[in-house]
């Protein structure tokens, strides 16, 4: 298991942009493949985008694709959630999740895929 934190939401108008970030406890952050989830009020939660161990490969959920971009600094032990053009449907809470299973490439995932949590961070996005 690894402890993680993540920060950075906040509000913002539509077509605005925010940075995430999720910084993880331990030694072994490079050996986590890494995830942002979202939750919106009344919905379940559902994965928004996954990164492999090296930085190298990404898998985003059409929804968010071309508008946010993952990315990770082994060296820190973070990865970010850069968010640009956000819209109002946006509007959730955002959970980092960490994996010790490989990378599974152009994968779905869902919350059972990833064992370890953030606590997550409001982003709120006005039209």
């Amino acid at each position: 298991q690894v402890h993680l934190v993540d920060s950075g939401g906040g509000l913002v108008q539509a077509g605005g942009s925010l940075r995430l970030s999720c910084i993880a406890s331990g030694r072994t952050f490079s050996s986590y493949v890494m995830g942002w989830f979202r939750q919106a009020p009344g919905k379940e939660r559902e994965f928004v985008v996954a990164i492999n161990r090296s930085g190298g490969s990404t898998y985003y959920a059409d929804s968010v694709k071309g508008r946010f971009t993952i990315s990770r600094d082994n060296a820190k032990n973070t990865v970010y959630l850069q968010m640009n053009s956000l819209k109002p449907e946006d509007t959730a809470v955002y959970y980092c999740a960490a994996r010790s299973q490989p990378f599974r490439g152009s994968y779905y995932y869902s919350t059972a895929d990833f064992g370890s949590w953030g606590q997550g961070t409001q982003v709120t996005v006005s039209s």
